[in-house]
């Protein structure tokens, strides 16, 4: 996914929680605690301290459980090849519970036996995983996030909100100067605005996307035509053509009324929602052709975790209606697990949101080849930088 840093600055002081944890990252001991090692945001830390601990707690009183800081992905994947390395050994990995990790980030971990098989494992809930949402059957997704359109309800009605690209482009085009996207290397929502266009462009498959099929020709092949796309739209986006500086800019535009509708992240939109930085009644909606793209944040659990059974436990809680639906309502994130398993109440009120389908799209070779392209053959007048 699009790094949290880049969707959620403008949220960064006023959702800082003053119980941060400062955990010791790298020194603790087998006294058994179950650990739970992230490398998210703070919020998302607080929100497994704050939320998802205390309702464990609930459920399984005899637990114990903290939440430990890794610092980043770097810091995930030296916990991880830390377990590699006990495999086949008496040594406690000191790592239980991986939160927004996946076993690729570990060469060969899969094969080694490393990671924990869900379906194999049988834990509860695993039913009701989003089918769409799902990867491998060794990594367990659980809050994710998506593109979608927000728009001033004020000047825009429910019913006149785009659900296709086709109905977006023609709203466009009938309310010049009143839609912007960002620079796609300046943020998620934008940059997956621009890849919605190269999916349109290349008959609405994303499978044609993938990490190893990168090539040079093969980008001079698909991308071109999402160029034609994008500047067929740009005298009607706002300032005949002006293309915001990031996430954050995008949503301040829609709250000054500057413009009508923009791409947002989920996540960052609810949380603005939230916040009051957008009004209550802003309206959001998704493209049901074919969404904006997205991704889920995943559990993985090492075979060898000295806790492993209660970790399978938690992480069978994690995917329970209550959290789930709090993700929503405190995280203004996705649920992993489908829709109808979530408070029916939020199901009605973000109808217009869910998804009729995930799209992913690759990054390595792609990202350069996108923004690069996108630059020369869209905005060739901006200043990178």
């Amino acid at each position: 996914m699009t790094s949290h840093f880049s969707r959620r600055g403008f949220l960064a002081t006023a959702s800082a929680s003053a119980a941060a944890l400062a955990l010791p990252r790298f020194a603790l001991a087998a006294d058994g605690f179950v650990n739970v090692y992230t490398g998210s945001d703070s919020n998302i830390s607080d929100f497994w301290t704050n939320v998802i601990l205390p309702g464990f707690k609930s459920v399984s009183p005899e637990a114990r459980v903290r939440v430990v800081d890794a610092g980043d992905g770097a810091g995930l994947r030296a916990m991880a090849d830390r377990a590699m390395a006990a495999l086949g050994s008496d040594a406690d990995p000191q790592v239980d519970l991986f939160e927004a990790y996946t076993p690729d980030q570990t060469e060969g971990s899969i094969d080694a036996g490393l990671w924990v098989n869900f379906a194999e494992a049988g834990i509860e809930n695993l039913d009701k995983v989003n089918p769409a949402a799902k990867q491998t059957d060794f990594d367990l997704p659980y809050r994710g996030s998506q593109v979608l359109l927000a728009y001033d309800a004020s000047r825009v009605a429910a019913e006149d909100a785009p659900k296709t690209w086709d109905e977006m482009t023609t709203w466009i085009h009938s309310n010049p100067g009143q839609f912007i996207y960002n620079r796609p290397d300046k943020g998620g929502s934008g940059g997956n605005f621009v890849r919605r266009a190269i999916h349109e462009a290349n008959g609405r498959d994303p499978q044609k996307f993938t990490l190893e099929n990168y090539s040079k020709d093969y980008a001079a092949e698909t991308l071109p035509g999402a160029w034609e796309l994008l500047n067929g739209l740009a005298p009607d986006l706002y300032e005949g053509g002006s293309y915001s500086s990031g996430n954050t800019q995008s949503i301040q535009l829609l709250a000054q009324g500057v413009v009508s509708m923009t791409p947002v992240w989920s996540d960052q939109v609810l949380q603005a929602i939230a916040m009051g930085v957008l009004p209550e009644n802003t309206g959001l909606v998704q493209l049901q052709d074919l969404a904006l793209c997205g991704g889920f944040s995943r559990i993985t659990v090492p075979t060898n975790a000295a806790n492993r059974e209660v970790a399978l436990q938690l992480a069978a809680y994690v995917l329970s209606a209550d959290v789930q639906s709090k993700i929503i309502t405190e995280l203004g994130g996705f649920p992993g697990v489908s829709w109808d398993h979530v408070d029916g109440t939020l199901r009605e009120k973000y109808a217009d949101v869910i998804p009729a389908s995930i799209p992913t799209f690759p990054g390595g070779g792609w990202d350069a080849a996108i923004n690069d392209g996108w630059y020369r053959n869209v905005a060739p007048g901006l200043t990178r930088g």
